[in-house]
């Protein structure tokens, strides 16, 4: 079966990024937000989702590059071919080109205008599978692409699934993935493989909670309890900065007087007692109800455990809890009606699974970690690939509830 043809677009990104990992021009992906100069050794110019606030450009030196390209070859079982699914224009997508190009195999990648489908997706791999030989084929992911892979085997629609289950394996990152889905992956025979990581540090650098050879974890400062702080990765992944900005690198790039460099992240987590790190979800995302801390990351898994969908969960105003926490559950196949002004219609989910909800919250996370409200809708706002826009996912509850 022959492999589809590359994407010309792609095929001219790829040939430039092997020339900037071997010391030619930075790649630049999207167009420049500064005239900042490019800080030597540059290989690729990313910018990031924004989600912390306005996007920055940041520079990653090919060093970097090579460091994590290695190093999740390493983790993974060796060099292999790529599949493209993701834009290449952000950290994810483009860290497929940079593998592909140091392990010197095929590549094969979607249109990047091309909507993503189950039986698309299939329409790749298929024929990478069958003219790999011996190689391995990887895919990279976001988890709402997992999602309707599974949704559409389950309606009958089962190549894609089916085709990637035949990968060598499947990173998935992008957002944090509910426990469900990854239950239901692996029960189809997905080899996942779970990353945490930013532009800032070359992508993923964190594999199914452990961190890729010579990546360093730490948590600070941590609570009076010593379980739960800020995470900091270190590393030779890390970035050079952010160009124009020395502000903003400064204060996320910090140096010991060892000489070791971290970078700080706006996440929260703790380490397990096997030493793999707990993603607990962005510090700025916790939600202050009733004078109590409640951390989105462990309610979203078990909403979404609960009613089998992806989990948002944020805070609304409140008049008597300053803020009053509330979820959104994405089911695609749910039959929510009309999109509103700002988005898809969002329904109150029914009496007796809002009482299911609340009291496995409680019994579980404490009584505060119990969702006021719940609601279903037919897919969350996004911001970047696979990052859910919970400012988006609040004012849909706002706008929903003012109409109600």
């Amino acid at each position: 079966m022959p492999r589809p043809s590359l994407p010309p677009s792609v095929g001219v990104l790829r040939d430039a990024v092997r020339a900037a990992l071997d010391g030619g021009p930075a790649v630049v992906p999207l167009p420049r937000t500064t005239a900042a100069p490019v800080p030597p050794g540059t290989a690729l110019l990313v910018r990031t989702s924004g989600s912390t606030g306005t996007p920055r450009e940041v520079a990653l030196p090919a060093a970097a590059l090579r460091a994590s390209a290695s190093a999740t070859h390493e983790r993974l079982g060796g060099p292999g071919r790529w599949v493209l699914t993701l834009p290449p224009t952000h950290v994810a997508g483009l860290q497929v080109l940079v593998r592909s190009a140091l392990a010197g195999t095929p590549l094969t990648a979607a249109d990047p205008d091309a909507r993503f489908t189950p039986d698309g997706l299939a329409d790749l791999l298929e024929p990478t599978l069958d003219t790999a030989g011996d190689d391995p084929v990887y895919v990279s992911l976001v988890p709402t692409q997992v999602h309707r892979l599974l949704a559409a085997a389950q309606d009958g629609a089962p190549r894609g699934l089916a085709a990637l289950a035949r990968c060598a394996a499947v990173l998935l990152g992008g957002a944090a993935t509910p426990p469900p889905l990854l239950a239901r992956a692996a029960e189809a025979g997905v080899r996942v493989v779970t990353t945490y990581g930013m532009s800032e540090t070359a992508g993923g650098c964190v594999y199914d909670g452990a961190p890729l050879r010579g990546v360093r974890v730490r948590l600070v400062p941590p609570e009076p309890s010593g379980e739960v702080g800020v995470v900091e990765l270190g590393g030779p992944t890390l970035a050079a900065g952010y160009l124009g900005d020395d502000a903003a690198t400064a204060a996320a790039f910090r140096t010991d007087p060892d000489g070791a460099r971290w970078f700080r992240t706006s996440d929260l987590g703790r380490l397990r007692p096997d030493g793999t790190l707990q993603v607990l979800g962005r510090a700025d995302d916790v939600v202050v109800t009733g004078g109590v801390n409640v951390a989105p990351a462990p309610v979203e898994a078990l909403v979404g455990e609960l009613l089998d969908g992806e989990a948002c969960v944020v805070g609304v105003p409140d008049a008597e809890w300053g803020q009053a926490l509330v979820a959104v559950v994405a089911s695609p196949a749910a039959s929510t009606g009309p999109s509103g002004p700002s988005g898809p219609r969002l329904v109150p989910v029914d009496d007796d699974a809002l009482a299911r909800v609340r009291s496995a919250a409680t019994t579980r996370l404490g009584a505060p970690s119990a969702p006021r409200r719940v609601y279903r809708t037919a897919a969350l706002p996004l911001r970047g690939p696979g990052k859910v826009d919970r400012s988006g996912v609040v004012a849909l509850v706002r706008e929903h509830e003012a109409h109600a």
